[in-house]
């Protein structure tokens, strides 16, 4: 058994090269064992179509495959693993160029997989619940058909792929979880979400006071059905971005619930937040801003 595992969170870049840049350094620096990356990689899905950056366009292959795979050379054997979902930013049509690279071990792509690593099983998973923006890629409904105020359904919206009826009607994140981890033992698991669970220090937004049609909005944005998954199967640790002000709305960008420790990695200033943290003791994870 390994006496210690020097993890890297990260979540939301956005396409940000200095962000990338700054995770190099430290990758380069550190040589850390594994590499957590919640979604919300690419820029703006909507980007491309004014872009004068043409080299970037292809911003997976162009940049994040290249750049990987010069880290993967120097550090030979103490490359990381590095796992890797799509968050709601982030064009499902990208999903294959994600595919072929994790077939070239530049990345484990997590999404509704499990994946054995050391004495750990490792989940990723998506989706989030419905929201105001318009591609819908990645959004679910979360227990029940049931939208909050001022969001657009799964049912409309734009996607860059297409899914099923049934999908658009029926799915919701709660089922997908119980099909996902089925009657596994999560005792030992981590799962990688981009979205954060419901009401908690993770999923806090700046919408203090709003309203539509003389409704209140919601502050918590976060998935209700995460946070009962996570209060029913009590997995090891629980890693989440999407709610950039969260962290600087609450004061934390963590989270326990009983056993499980969940951490937030997304941030609304310009550096990187980089979370540290070692699965055998999570108690004692790091957040540094670069």
């Amino acid at each position: 058994m390994t006496d210690s595992l020097n993890c890297f969170f990260v979540s939301d870049l956005h396409g940000k090269l200095d962000r990338y840049e700054k995770l190099f350094k430290q990758m380069m620096a550190e040589s850390p064992n594994a590499l957590f990356i919640a979604g919300d990689i690419l820029p703006s899905p909507f980007a491309a179509l004014t872009a004068l950056d043409i080299a970037h366009e292809d911003f997976i292959n162009g940049f994040l495959v290249k750049e990987f795979g010069k880290i993967k050379e120097d550090l030979g054997d103490k490359y990381p693993d590095v796992f890797v979902i799509l968050g709601n930013d982030d064009g499902r049509m990208e999903e294959a160029a994600l595919l072929d690279a994790a077939a070239c071990g530049v990345w484990q792509y997590c999404h509704n997989r499990r994946i054995r690593w050391n004495e750990f099983s490792v989940y990723g998973y998506s989706y989030i619940p419905p929201t105001p923006f318009r591609l819908k890629d990645w959004e679910r409904y979360d227990v029940s058909r049931y939208v909050d105020p001022g969001c657009i359904s799964p049912e409309e919206g734009m996607r860059s792929i297409p899914v099923s009826e049934y999908q658009l009607k029926f799915g919701t994140i709660a089922e997908d979880l119980d099909k996902l981890v089925g009657e596994d033992n999560l005792e030992k698991s981590i799962f990688l979400f981009h979205s954060p669970p419901y009401k908690c220090k993770l999923d806090r937004a700046a919408l203090d006071g709003k309203m539509i049609d003389y409704a209140p909005l919601d502050v918590h944005i976060g998935s209700i059905a995460i946070q009962r998954f996570i209060e029913e199967k009590q997995p090891l640790l629980t890693l989440h971005g999407h709610v950039h002000e969260s962290t600087r709305l609450t004061g934390s960008w963590q989270d326990r619930f009983k056993r499980t420790i969940s951490f937030n990695a997304a941030h609304d200033g310009p550096e990187l937040s980089l979370v540290r943290f070692d699965p055998l003791r999570p108690e004692y994870a790091t957040r540094e801003l670069i």
